[in-house]
């Protein structure tokens, strides 16, 4: 059997983490070509020693040298802004996993879309800021892109059930975050330690708070719509705190078709890697037996008014979700840094997008201008320092 050579960007983060452990699991499928990162050399370089890559790439130049010091012996060294694209035009592979938050990576995604290798999507963001022109690259080069984060998996899963055209509603399930029980005004007041205190998954920082303020799932529906061809009227949000059901699929015959797995990412990320066939992994099995009652609501519009951002982005079109995302990263990341209060993030985001004049998305240079004069508006709303976008 030969081996899919694997190049994972974002090793050194949560899912990268997690992918790691897939392929560990699985010696005999895969094999890792290539690592990249951002500024984590460190455990960059561990990985390096186990998985032996053929090369691996880091985003910060500084600590370079050190890590050349520390990688295995024939594995190659890419440093710099565009290391990661580097990485996916040097390293043969099969299947790049994109596991890099926010913007970054977005260059490098769209270099393994042009190669035709298969692309597993882990974060929402390259489909919110550039999905019109990832989706038309992948039909020109025939590329196959299959979703990682676990609403996605499971709608696509769920969606071998039936056609297209037989498809009435989909719902993205959601648990609610850590303040699904809290008032309007507890939430606006919400310290760092507990909008990071998730009730189900264990995730990076800037996802945990997206989580906090379904920002997440106003990014899900965008990436929904796209992904699927879906209209805003078919993509529903359904507040399920257990987690164990990750997303539904209505069919107009009546029938409900749900996929349920442990909130572990390591089930969605099995079925990305081993596509069309299903492997044992490493990922905790749900006990079913011990499932004693599920439970669904609605989301509150008025205490989560960041839902309402995904359907305006996909009714909007254009650069509106390269300005959505680059603001919220900013807000985001000023609230982790004690700058800003938890209840500015969302009104913030949704003033900036207020003041643009959407523009083409037919070109990853109009979604950079857009992301960066996201960064900047938002930024000069908020006070702090403008932190450039970090595509790589």
């Amino acid at each position: 059997m030969t081996k899919q050579r694997v190049v994972i960007l974002g090793s050194t983060g949560s899912i990268g983490r997690s992918t790691l452990e897939v392929i560990a699991a699985l010696p005999e499928q895969f094999e890792v070509a290539g690592l990249a990162a951002g500024i984590n050399w460190q455990l960059l370089a561990e990985q390096a020693r186990q998985f032996r890559p053929e090369a691996v790439s880091l985003v910060a130049d500084q600590p370079g040298r050190s890590l050349c010091d520390v990688l295995p012996a024939g594995c190659g060294l890419f440093t710099g802004t565009d290391s990661a694209a580097e990485l996916v035009r040097k390293v043969q592979a099969d299947i790049v996993v994109n596991a890099i938050v926010g913007v970054a990576g977005l260059k490098a995604t769209l270099e393994a879309v042009r190669r035709a290798k298969r692309v597993a999507i882990a974060n929402k963001e390259p489909l919110v800021v550039a999905g019109p022109l990832i989706l038309a690259e992948a039909a020109r080069h025939g590329t196959e892109i299959t979703p990682i984060d676990s609403e996605h998996s499971a709608l696509f899963q769920a969606m071998l059930g039936g056609s297209k055209d037989e498809i009435l509603k989909v719902y993205l399930t959601a648990s609610g975050g850590p303040f699904r029980q809290w008032t309007r005004e507890r939430m606006d007041q919400a310290t760092v330690e507990q909008a990071l205190a998730h009730p189900t998954w264990q995730m990076g920082r800037k996802i945990t708070v997206d989580s906090a303020t379904m920002m997440n799932k106003a990014l899900e529906i965008v990436e929904a719509c796209r992904l699927f061809g879906l209209r805003t009227e078919q993509v529903l949000v359904l507040v399920h705190p257990e987690s164990v059901i990750h997303s539904i699929v209505q069919f107009r015959d009546g029938s409900f078709l749900a996929q349920l797995s442990s909130p572990d990412m390591r089930v969605p990320i099995s079925y990305a890697l081993t596509y069309p066939k299903r492997l044992a992994g490493p990922a905790k099995i749900l006990d079913v037996y011990a499932l004693r009652q599920l439970n669904f609501e609605p989301p509150d519009i008025e205490r989560f008014p960041a839902i309402e951002l995904g359907y305006e982005v996909v009714r909007t079109g254009g650069t509106s979700g390269a300005v959505v995302n680059a603001s919220n990263e900013v807000a985001v990341d000023a609230f982790l840094n004690g700058q800003i209060p938890f209840g500015k993030i969302v009104p913030t985001v949704r003033q900036v997008l207020q003041r643009h004049m959407i523009g083409s998305a037919d070109s990853l240079a109009s979604l950079l201008e857009a992301d960066n004069w996201a960064r900047r508006q938002t930024a000069a709303l908020l006070g702090v320092c403008c932190r450039a976008g970090r595509a790589v």
